[in-house]
């Protein structure tokens, strides 16, 4: 079900409530453009600063545009287990396809309290369930050994990967089987990720380049690794650019430069400084987007 490039989507804001015109139109030019699946309320689209209300709207929003033309991964994820639970209920009524869930972080949960966090999520709801494992955020590392299992769960299908080790692909394979979808939460290794047997990436890349981006999901999974390379190594000046400081911050002020959206972002995180927008600029110029 799940494959390919999936895009990580932005919230727009203006004059600090959500867009809802801009992220609805965003939404359908995401699946004109041929993104395979879109993934609304993750860190990309600023989850944490999201109300309760605003949360539910986006991940409705995202759902009424799709227009079941591809799979919405709904973003669900908290570090209190009640809250996480409330917004898989939410994105199973609203009619996402599956949810996906951070490891809970700040609590710094032991492996098996990462276990009892999951299984009350897959208890509370028949929806697919797909594991965000990011440490570099969370500072909790689910093990291949915990994923295992999890993925005895009917419900548990799958995992985001951004811990950025190719290793972790096979090990997870040998702990939660073949068909245990693993999706890379890295852009600049998403064609190396599927080499190890991965299956796509939830791309925050993809939110500028819709159609590369799935271009080159394309061409790896087809086996035609050379023009995936050759696409990944286009992409790596706007993958870096917008990494060079906290994620939002550069590929909101893509989105707007772009006219996507205004550049809003919201408090603790700031607007890109000049030195993130000047090296933005020339990975934009570059792909010849400005």
């Amino acid at each position: 079900m799940l494959h390919g490039s999936n895009t990580a989507l932005i919230t727009p804001f203006k004059n600090g409530a959500v867009d809802e015109a801009a992220f609805a139109k965003l939404v359908d030019w995401q699946v004109v453009q041929g993104s395979h699946g879109l993934v609304p309320c993750g860190t990309t689209g600023e989850s944490p600063t999201l109300s309760h209300g605003e949360h539910q709207r986006v991940v409705e929003i995202c759902i009424e545009a799709v227009a079941g033309r591809v799979p919405v991964i709904a973003g669900a994820g908290s570090n209190s287990t009640a809250e996480a639970v409330a917004f898989t209920q939410h994105a199973a009524k609203a009619g996402a396809d599956a949810v996906l869930h951070v490891t809970p972080y700040y609590n710094k949960p032991t492996q098996a309290g990462l276990i009892a966090h999951f299984e009350a999520i897959s208890d509370a709801s028949a929806l697919p369930i797909v594991i965000y494992n990011i440490p570099g955020r969370s500072i909790v590392d689910m093990t291949p050994e915990t994923m295992g299992v999890l993925a005895k769960r009917d419900n548990i299908i799958g995992v985001k990967d951004a811990t950025a080790d190719m290793a972790r692909v096979g090990q997870q394979a040998a702990q939660c089987g073949a068909d245990f979808i693993q999706l890379s939460g890295e852009d600049e290794s998403a064609v190396a990720f599927n080499q190890q047997g991965g299956r796509g990436c939830i791309s925050v890349v993809s939110n500028i380049v819709p159609d590369l981006c799935a271009a080159m999901q394309n061409a790896s999974l087809d086996g035609d690794i050379a023009t995936a390379e050759a696409m990944q190594v286009k992409l790596v000046p706007l993958i870096r650019a917008l990494f060079c400081e906290s994620s939002p911050s550069p590929i909101k002020y893509a989105m707007a430069r772009l006219g996507h959206c205004a550049e809003d972002i919201r408090l603790p995180l700031l607007p890109a400084t000049a030195a993130t927008r000047a090296q933005v600029d020339a990975a934009l110029a570059e792909l010849g987007l400005i």
